[in-house]
């Protein structure tokens, strides 16, 4: 399932504690992928294009080494990714691993963060755990933002393999295989519960072994079940690819998520236009709820270099200075729209969802509303 241009949405709760941290900010966002021979040395290559552009920007020198060493000191991922970091005064304070490169490279160092490439770049579908199984046991990963986290279940391996024959003995056998399989698949599935409720995920996908998944499938808790999906592709075998299996998740991700801006888009459709519509477009209208937290899911289209005022609350957010001294802020202070409303979305609990061909979105924004 596919559809042209870039859409995505992010929940904002786990950047809330951008908005208690001082500025300025650096934010970097760029590729992170370590599919070829000379990855390192791309890598290496980025690093330097990063540093320089950070120096330029006059970013102190402690948060560029705070960049430089989170990445330096982490581990590659497996083929294409991205990865959007934000430090500030010595400190990273954000990490995340993208699911894709961003298009170009976005360094910036400024007064707010900015968090649109995590909106149109992360992860597609919320948090998921991912299993690989067989009769013996299962790796489980969970993707919850930052580094994913793997938990390798192993029960007993003996025995747990079919044999030919017949007999009373063979029979034995074959009852025993099946009952020290069955007691390991439910330990793992016991396993996928926790990490799925660990991770608050919306999604867990099963592969490895055809009829060990389907049966982990089976005897995983409802609520689990319910949300559980079974792809080809990998086995736990040492230097299984994974390749089909990355694009069957991703397939997964992607369907998911397209299900829910389809939802979005709707919404905001049937609520504009309307005095008691739950819609709004314009920077007048969306920075005016944003001033009164009255968004529930902040809408980006093509902002372009638009800049608004703020204030020193992140949600004081105005198109001209007199709408903020109204809310008595003495000093307004320019910053780039892309930049201050999302900041603003996130200080005051909104989701942030970029749409680019979906809406045409006047000015840049719309909102969809908490109340009309």
């Amino acid at each position: 399932m596919t559809r042209s241009g870039k859409e995505s949405t992010v929940d904002t709760s786990p950047l809330r504690d951008l908005t208690v941290a001082d500025g300025p900010f650096a934010s970097v966002h760029f590729d992170f992928s370590h599919d070829t021979e000379d990855a390192a040395k791309v890598l290496e290559l980025r690093l330097k294009e990063i540093e320089a552009a950070l120096s330029d920007q006059r970013a102190d020198q402690a948060t560029i080494e705070a960049v430089l060493r989170a990445v330096r000191e982490s581990e590659p991922p497996a083929g294409k990714a991205g990865r959007s970091i934000v430090a500030a005064h010595g400190e990273v304070l954000l990490d995340r691993r993208l699911i894709a490169p961003p298009p170009a490279q976005v360094v910036r160092f400024s007064a707010l963060p900015y968090l649109l490439p995590l909106a149109t770049h992360t992860e597609e579908a919320p948090a998921y755990v991912l299993v690989v199984t067989d009769r013996i046991g299962a790796d489980i990963t969970e993707y919850a933002g930052g580094e994913p986290r793997t938990e390798t279940v192993e029960g007993a391996d003996h025995p747990v393999h079919k044999v030919r024959g017949g007999g009373p003995a063979h029979h034995h056998l074959q009852n025993s295989a099946e009952e020290t399989a069955r007691r390991n698949l439910a330990t793992v599935a016991e396993h996928v519960a926790k990490a799925a409720q660990r991770s608050g995920a919306g999604l867990v996908v099963l592969a490895g072994e055809k009829q060990a998944r389907a049966a982990l499938h089976e005897i995983l808790p409802e609520s689990v079940r319910r949300i559980a999906h079974e792809v080809e592709g990998a086995t736990r075998a040492d230097g299984s690819s994974r390749a089909e299996l990355d694009r069957q998740v991703h397939e997964l991700l992607a369907g998911r998520h397209l299900a829910v801006l389809d939802d979005l888009a709707e919404r905001f459709r049937a609520g504009s236009g309307r005095e008691d519509g739950l819609a709004v477009s314009g920077l007048e209208a969306v920075t005016g709820a944003l001033a009164e937290a009255n968004v529930e899911t902040l809408l980006v289209g093509s902002p372009g270099d638009t800049a608004v005022f703020g204030g020193p609350d992140p949600a004081q957010v105005a198109v001209g200075k007199a709408g903020l001294r109204a809310l008595g802020v003495s000093e307004p202070e320019p910053r780039r729209a892309d930049e201050a409303l999302p900041f603003a979305a996130v200080a005051t609990g909104a989701r942030v969802v970029v749409l680019d061909e979906r809406l045409d979105l006047w000015e840049g924004f719309g909102a969809i509303l908490r109340h009309a």
